[in-house]
Parts: structure tokens; C-alpha cells; sequence
């Protein structure tokens, strides 16, 4: 269901699912994420963050209890189902394949060839074949009430994410999504009610947490190495034009169609998500505000004009999303991140991952690291010389299988054992939503001329609390 292109029969059968909800995607958004122009400039002139000043919108009536610190429940093997069976679910599977305790029990996706063939990896790994869904759009309806999953990998378009991640928790089964959770604020407040009622997990599956860099930086700036943190930056800089114009690629051109459709930061997480970890947000700072400017749209367009055929039906498309979109995202503490999205021009790929404090910084892409009083001089270091600094999952697992330098295996690995030891997960409901508000919020700034938009505090005030989180210690296996 996902990255991968259907024959036309499959993109006109699966449109309602995947299309229905977007043309609204910027109605509704700003309900819980506004605050007035006069607050924020207030806070400018105080110097005080923009959440100091700005009047609260009361976060929606707690109807559970909180998911904070609650383990999965110890299990000697992990029944999985995997819905979205295209580029991204179809890799994954292997990893899962790969991860001793773990069994894939069901697989649904409405192209029968590519839920076939993902079972047929099942088979020749030595598990019992198993349960297709293949029947139509809303058949994950039927593998999420089989009573027999443990948790489940959705890895749909993100029309369906929500749709698929409730349908999950109302049936008792831990959520893992794809980014973004959800595009919508309202939908993103949901899920942490639906967490906490049901009592199940829903986790944003943010591989890049897991890079080797990433989780480096993580424990230098837990241990204090780059002094008090000040600023750090993340992205999704990837171009990604040929492949959304490939119609062998993605499946019918949802991807494309959302740069009809929303304007702002489409796709957050990759870049938010680790510096969200880098400062303890959620564990002891919370991000308060965001402001989005954006370029106008005109890199689809060139591409299409240069490289498409006369008559393609791209050419009624009508792109609106800006070729870049920065953010500046501040936090309780006074902290300022940088969030940048930019796949429609020519660029290397890069995620930025920028983290600074007063004892100096890290920068990414490439790796280059300064740091008081190692470098001195203006002159960058060599950040390979702080291996001893590496996560445990990356001094256990040296070389990885799967794609994305390892951090997908990493992801699986981690989130599996945490459900076979019965430990608390890395990230929770709470992460999740906070790493995806940028998308209808971003897209609320720029409605508004650039004018910061609150960011709802979905812990409900539990931020201030310090817990662990990715910067965990290697658990003894039993």
C-alpha cells in the first residue's frame, strides 16, 4: 500500500480510502493550535518563550489514564501484522524475519501480487504461512480483529494513517505508524485518547532516531558534553522528483497530490524527531510555539515541464506546497529548533541534524563536530573519533541488515525486544503526535501570514516530569 505503483485498476479501487480525507486536510486544524499575534510579540519583548505569555487552549478532557512510564506486557514471542505491503512494508518485513522471538502472523494489502509475495518471505524463513487480507480497502479491518496480534506496522499513504492506527487500538492491538501519524491536529488529540482509553501503545516508527549519528549525539548531550543545550535543527532535504512523477513508484500519485493540497512541512519527523530526543522533549522541556515561512511552489512545475510528456495528466495539477519550508519551533526552556522540508528542487540528500549548546556543536551532512576542549582554533573535528560514545544497540549490532545504514533493523530490533522483555518504549503516543503537529500547524502558520501557532501540550503537563526515553540501558535478557 505503500511506494509502490498498482496497475490503474488498483489506484481507481483504493482512491476512496486514500483520497477522500485530503482535499480537507487544512480544515479544522487550527482549533487547538492558535494563539494571537499581540502574545507572541509580548514574548518577543520579554524574551520569555512564546508559551509564557500566550493563553493556554485547554487540552481536551483526559478520558483514560496516562501511557507515561506503562510497559508492554512480557510475552516469550511477538505476533505481528504488517498493513502496506509496498516499498516501505515490503522492506520491512525482512527485518522483522530477521528478529529472534518475533512471528509475522497476518499481511493485507489490496494488491494480491505484493501481499503474496510478502508471504512468501514468511514461508522461506521457516514461519508458518501467514493470514492474507487482500479484499479491498477496508480489509485490515478483518486482520485487526483476528485476537492473535501483538502489534501492527502500518505503512500506508498517509490518507489512511489515522484511519488504520484508531482501528488497531480499538481493537486491542499495539500501533506502530509510518510518518506522519496523522495531518490533522484534531486526529493527533485522538490518538492520545485512544491510547490512553485502550490502554495501547502508538508509536511514531521514526527510524532516524535510531541512526548511528543520532543516537551518538544522544548520549554526548545527555552526559553534558555539549554544555546547556541552546538550538538544534532537523530536516527532510530529498529530492524527491523523479520518483513522484515515476508512476513505478509510488502507487498512483498520492504523494504528489498532497503538494496540491497543504501548504507547510508535509513531513517533520525525520529531522524532529531526534533533536525532539536530543532535549528531553516530553521528559523535562515540552516545545511551545512554531513559525513557518515558505518559498512559492514552482520546482514540480519545471520538473514536469522539462521531463513529462504532453498529455500527461500531471499537467491539471496545480502545486501549491512551497519548493522549502522553514520552521523555528521553540521550547519551554527557551531552546530553538530548526525545522526544514524541501523535496521538489535539486539538492544531496540531507537531515540536517544540527545540535548546539555552550560548550559547542554537532553538525550533520556531513558529520563534523566541535567541541571545547577537544577542537579549538575554528577548526571542525573528526566526530568518528567519539565511537565510544555509541549506543548500545550499535556496539551490539556493528553492521546491521536492512536499509537506511542499519537504523531501520535498529528500530524493529529495539521496539520488538521491548515488547518480548516487557520494558516501557523508547517513544510513546505523546512523541508521536508532538513529532506530527508541525504538519497542520506549519500549514496554519502560513494561512496566517507567518504567525506562531501554539503547540498543544499533549502530555497534559506530564512534560515536566524526567524519564527515559531513546537514551536506554542494554536490558538483561532472560
Amino acid at each position: 500500500m505503500n511506494d509502490a505503483a498498482p496497475q490503474n485498476h488498483d489506484i481507481s479501487r483504493r482512491s476512496v480510502l486514500w483520497t477522500a480525507g485530503a482535499a480537507g486536510a487544512g480544515v479544522g486544524m487550527g482549533a487547538l493550535g492558535t494563539h494571537s499575534a499581540a502574545a507572541a510579540e509580548q514574548a518577543a519583548r520579554t524574551g520569555q518563550p512564546v508559551g509564557a505569555t500566550a493563553a493556554e487552549t485547554p487540552a481536551p478532557r483526559r478520558q483514560g489514564r496516562s501511557m507515561i512510564g506503562v510497559p508492554f506486557q512480557r510475552r516469550s514471542t511477538v505476533r505481528v501484522g504488517l498493513i502496506g505491503l509496498g516499498n516501505r512494508g515490503g522492506s520491512m518485513i525482512d527485518l522483522y524475519l530477521a528478529v529472534p522471538g518475533v512471528r509475522v502472523v497476518a499481511l493485507c494489502d489490496p494488491v494480491k501480487a505484493k501481499a503474496e509475495s510478502a508471504a512468501a518471505k514468511v514461508t522461506a524463513a521457516g514461519q508458518p504461512a501467514p493470514a492474507v487480507y487482500v479484499h479491498g480497502d477496508h480489509d485490515y479491518e478483518q486482520l485487526l480483529q483476528r485476537g492473535d496480534i501483538d502489534f501492527v506496522h502500518i505503512a500506508t499513504p498517509w490518507d489512511s494513517h489515522f484511519e488504520i492506527t484508531r482501528a488497531a487500538l480499538l481493537n486491542g492491538v499495539h500501533a506502530g505508524v509510518e510518518c506522519p501519524a496523522s495531518m490533522h491536529l484534531d486526529q493527533l488529540w485522538e490518538l492520545v485518547d485512544l491510547s490512553e482509553r485502550t490502554r495501547r501503545h502508538c508509536m511514531q516508527l521514526e527510524n532516524c532516531c535510531y541512526g548511528r549519528n543520532e543516537m551518538r549525539v544522544l548520549r554526548m548531550a545527555h552526559a553534558g558534553k555539549f554544555g546547556d543545550l541552546l538550538h538544534g535543527a532537523g530536516a527532510y532535504i530529498h529530492d524527491l522528483r523523479g520518483l513522484m512523477f515515476d508512476p513505478e513508484y509510488y502507487e498512483g500519485p498520492w504523494r504528489r497530490l498532497w503538494h496540491t493540497r497543504l501548504r507547510g512541512d508535509l513531513y517533520p519527523t525525520h529531522g524532529f524527531g531526534p533533536v525532539a530526543n536530543y532535549m528531553d522533549v516530553n521528559r523535562g522541556d515540552r516545545v511551545v510555539s512554531i513559525v513557518s515561512m515558505g518559498t512559492p511552489a514552482l520546482g514540480l512545475a519545471e520538473y514536469r515541464e522539462a521531463h513529462m510528456p504532453p498529455g500527461d495528466p500531471s499537467f491539471k495539477e496545480s502545486y501549491i506546497e512551497s519548493d522549502r519550508t522553514i520552521s523555528l519551533v521553540q521550547t519551554a526552556r527557551g531552546r530553538v529548533i530548526r525545522l526544514e522540508h524541501d523535496v521538489s528542487t535539486p539538492h544531496p540528500y540531507s537531515r540536517i541534524n544540527s545540535l548546539g549548546g555552550t560548550k559547542g556543536l554537532f553538525e550533520d551532512y556531513p558529520e563534523r563536530i566541535y567541541l571545547e576542549p577537544d577542537q579549538h582554533d575554528d577548526n571542525w573535528g573528526d566526530f568518528s573519533r567519539y565511537t565510544d560514545w555509541d549506543h548500545w544497540l550499535w556496539k551490539e549490532h556493528a553492521n546491521p541488515p536492512g536499509g537506511h545504514g542499519g537504523m531501520d533493523y535498529m528500530l524493529v530490533f529495539r521496539l520488538m525486544q521491548c515488547m518480548r522483555l516487557g520494558l516501557v518504549p523508547d517513544f510513546d503516543v505523546y512523541d508521536a503526535a508532538t513529532w506530527s503537529a508541525p504538519v497542520p500547524l506549519s500549514n496554519l502558520s502560513l494561512k496566517e501570514g507567518s504567525t506562531p501557532q501554539r503547540i498543544p501540550d499533549f502530555t497534559r503537563g506530564e512534560w515536566h516530569r524526567s524519564r527515559p526515553g531513546m537514551d536506554s540501558e542494554k536490558p538483561p535478557e532472560a
